[in-house]
């Protein structure tokens, strides 16, 4: 005899929530190809949920730089991605960019050096309100970035971090938790096996949750 057994929900559907429009799995809104996004991530937006990539500044394509998100990410509204865009170089006796005119202002070659690569969001990462990233930052997994932050620099997995420039709050976890929970990657498990685990993912005893 069959069941109907209930793996969560589909991955691929756009507006998970039955007539709520605020929230999508923002992978199937995404339309910028330099934008890539992990199953189940979702973006809640008290307007429209096809905001997010008008909050992605300054991601031009000729400097090509992406933003990459893994899964199970939340990401609250009025988030701001700050992309390389936004940046100008520091070491020249002008920060202006003379280059991207043209009509003989291109002989300014522009200095790759005030790219700082990609944004990249690990997994299970929570995002405030109104937090803003800024370029080339990498956020490790299971961390949380406080309301109204503002992301300067890589933060470790499972940490807290708020402010302006964002500080440590704290760590999440003892470190040999966090060591456990990064070797299991159970965001990277098949949906049943994520199922049938959610009981002990949902709750801070790390003894129960093994492979």
């Amino acid at each position: 005899m069959t069941t109907n057994q209930e793996w969560g929900p589909d991955p691929n559907l756009a507006y998970p929530l039955a007539n709520y429009g605020q929230l999508c799995f923002l992978k199937n809104i995404i339309k910028n190809p330099n934008i890539i996004v992990g199953d189940y991530t979702y973006y809640h937006d008290f307007d429209h949920p096809e905001n997010f990539e008008k909050n992605v500044r300054y991601h031009f394509d000729f400097i090509g730089d992406k933003l990459i998100i893994g899964k199970f990410c939340a990401i609250a509204s009025h988030v701001e991605f700050i992309m390389n865009g936004g940046n100008h170089c520091l070491d020249n006796f002008t920060t202006y960019p003379f280059e991207i005119f043209g009509h003989g202002w291109q002989k300014i070659q522009p200095d790759s050096e005030y790219s700082r690569g990609d944004t990249i969001i690990e997994n299970d990462v929570w995002i405030g309100y109104k937090a803003t990233i800024m370029p080339g930052v990498k956020v490790g997994n299971g961390a949380i970035i406080a309301a109204h932050a503002v992301v300067t620099k890589d933060v470790e997995p499972y940490t807290i971090v708020g402010g302006n420039p964002a500080k440590i709050i704290r760590q999440r976890f003892p470190n040999p938790v966090i060591e456990q929970l990064q070797k299991l990657c159970w965001w990277d498990w098949e949906a049943s096996k994520i199922t049938a685990h959610l009981e002990v993912l949902a709750s801070g005893n790390i003894d129960q949750l093994r492979e």
